[in-house]
């Protein structure tokens, strides 16, 4: 039994819920909570202290509560938790603990006559499961994960190139045909483990999917030209993690500014990490749900990488010491093999790592550091731009992009295709004498790009051109 000293007691917060009485009548107020700190990894129930008020009431017949509570346990929970009741005393107050472990036997019901239904933990509060949560909770139940099941899929129909490749480069070792069924990829009996099917080359999962999007501006529907790149990517789990990682590097743009003797560069967004953030949400994401996907989202002033599936622990990140957490596996087969290509670690360092590479970029302030958070059904990482807003010209040791045109050094911001018409039409106002081939190569995108963002800025009645291609100006139409 894990044992909650009263100071856990001050907020209201996972692993602890505050109830003014017993409730007779309406039993299922506090029974949900019990249901759902086993179905977790165990909390309490405080009785004699209001939610709201966070004032006292006493509990006067402890005795005969202790033994309603025992009954209506052991009477609506299948199976029984296992709990203790202690009376104790807060500030001179008598109150009741209600101490339930975290349940190995998963998932635990609350029984409403003719039907059941269980609950986890989301914040503070005890909420219905719903079916994808079920299943989890099941297999946690029989001591099994997703990734172990058999599949429907027939090892002998799918190949295993790509993975043999990449694990030759990492560990300079062959695979061989034995490794497969020691890794937990092929069953006794020839069929591929819901694991293999994440490391064929092509893999049969359609749920096996990153959908990356730079957006245009700071919200998905900013003007008329909403999006400025897409990719739909599928398959292997390697594969997926180099195309997310060459999409991100597209637009991950890199500025420097000159010191005494060098000159730093400054990503706006650290590579390494991007690279454990990508590599947590394609382990530890819930490969159960179908038509899911991991998305990847990128604005003028963050990149937000979304994978399904919560904490497996059910304890939301936000409410945790983000370098001191617990490693909890959803896909222990594929952790592993991760962490045999030396990918990932087997000690649950990520977030450290993901921290500290943050830290280490020049210029770094706190504000930089990234949000983290998830619900039961997603897991949601934030990085910030650490270049948004830096002064890019103009300025003694301002950032700069250390590229020049035609016409001499370009005069005003460029951040190519990352900030997309926005800084197109700055261009045009600082520059209003560029040509089209001179807007592509101050951009750093191809004709037909620009063509879209001029065409966009006309549209919007933002400029227009007066002139020939090469003689001619730009004129910015002021509203």
């Amino acid at each position: 039994m894990k044992n909650l000293t009263l100071s856990k007691f001050k907020l209201e917060h996972t692993e602890c819920d505050f109830k003014r009485e017993v409730e007779h009548k309406k039993t299922k107020n506090w029974l949900k909570s019990v249901c759902a700190f086993a179905n977790g990894i165990g909390g309490a129930l405080v009785f004699g202290i209001d939610d709201e008020s966070r004032q006292y009431f006493p509990i006067k017949n402890m005795q005969g509560e202790i033994e309603f509570i025992t009954q209506c346990i052991k009477d609506r929970i299948s199976p029984i938790p296992e709990f203790i009741l202690e009376p104790d005393a807060m500030d001179g107050n008598d109150i009741l603990l209600l101490k339930i472990s975290g349940g190995l036997h998963t998932p635990y019901y609350l029984n409403e006559g003719s039907s059941k239904v269980t609950f986890i933990r989301a914040g503070s509060s005890s909420v219905l499961a719903d079916t994808p949560i079920l299943h989890e909770l099941i297999l946690k139940g029989t001591n099994r994960t997703w990734d172990t099941l058999k599949s429907e899929y027939e090892a002998r129909d799918y190949s295993f190139t790509y993975l043999a490749s990449y694990y030759l480069d990492r560990t300079g070792k062959h695979l061989t045909s034995a490794d497969y069924r020691s890794f937990g990829f092929i069953t006794k009996d020839g069929f591929l483990t819901n694991a293999g099917t994440l490391f064929a080359d092509i893999s049969p999962l359609l749920q096996s999917r990153v959908f990356c999007t730079r957006w245009n501006g700071l919200t998905k529907a900013p003007s008329s030209v909403d999006a400025l790149d897409d990719k739909e990517f599928s398959g292997n789990i390697l594969q997926l993690l180099a195309a997310s990682q060459e999409f991100i590097k597209i637009h991950n743009a890199k500025m420097w500014y000159k010191a005494p003797a060098t000159r730093v560069e400054k990503q706006s967004y650290p590579e390494r990490a991007v690279f454990e953030i990508l590599v947590n949400a394609l382990v530890h994401r819930d490969y159960s749900v179908i038509g899911s996907e991991i998305h990847i989202d990128i604005f003028d002033d963050r990149l937000v990488i979304t994978n399904p599936g919560g904490m497996y622990d059910c304890i939301p990140v936000q409410y945790q010491n983000i370098e001191d957490v617990i490693s909890t596996r959803r896909n222990p087969i594929v952790a592993d093999f991760m962490t045999r290509l030396e990918l990932m670690e087997r000690r649950g360092s990520g977030f450290r790592k993901i921290l500290d590479a943050v830290k280490r970029e020049p210029g770094y302030k706190e504000s930089d550091l990234p949000d983290i958070s998830s619900t039961p059904h997603n897991f949601s990482f934030t990085l910030k731009n650490m270049n948004y807003g830096e002064p890019v010209s103009g300025q003694k040791n301002g950032l700069k992009r250390g590229r020049k045109t035609a016409n001499g050094p370009v005069n005003g911001p460029v951040n190519g295709p990352v900030n997309g018409p926005v800084n197109l039409l700055e261009l045009i106002r600082n520059n209003p004498d560029s040509s089209y081939e001179d807007l592509c190569r101050m951009m750093n995108i191809s004709r037909t790009t620009l063509r879209r963002y001029l065409n966009g800025l006309k549209r919007d009645g933002l400029i227009k051109r007066v002139g020939a291609d090469k003689n001619g100006h730009w004129e910015i139409i002021e509203k």
